[in-house]
């Protein structure tokens, strides 16, 4: 993925690639005025530690933003989409010949802590001011804390 975004990035020279893994990243303290990710909390070995990482590099003022799936909160919706993601394994083995990879998929989704389990636990890691918008119903949330 880094090498497709080089790829689409090549005027940008002041990035700087790095591959590490969440819970230790190759930076100094208090680096980062930002820190985003989308889609890979729920895949880190520790939720916490990773939590910890980001407050860490982020400089005070620094906003960490993590867009992940959610806990749906209305039961119609959330009766749906678990019938949907029933399919899904299925859709992908028919698509791309193996359906093991979105039974994982499903399975993280599902063992993931809803919106207010991962606000508590942006605050363990010292984050304040934190909140989190719901998009599509729940299936995604937007999560936001501050270190002050």
């Amino acid at each position: 993925m880094i090498n497709i975004a080089k790829k689409k990035l090549p005027k940008c020279k002041n990035l700087k690639w790095y591959i590490s893994s969440a819970e230790s990243l190759p930076v100094s303290s208090n680096t980062f005025d930002f820190y985003t990710i989308s889609f890979g909390l729920r895949n880190t070995k520790n939720i916490k530690k990773s939590l910890k990482e980001a407050y860490r590099v982020l400089k005070p003022g620094g906003r960490f933003l993590c867009l992940e799936f959610s806990k749906i909160q209305n039961t119609n919706l959330n009766n749906l989409y678990e019938k949907y993601s029933k399919l899904i394994p299925e859709i992908g083995k028919i698509v791309v010949g193996k359906k093991e990879p979105y039974q994982y998929l499903i399975k993280s989704i599902e063992n993931f802590v809803n919106q207010d389990e991962l606000i508590d636990l942006m605050h363990e890691s010292k984050f304040d001011k934190c909140n989190y918008t719901n998009l599509s119903g729940g299936i995604v949330s937007i999560h936001s804390g501050w270190k002050i």
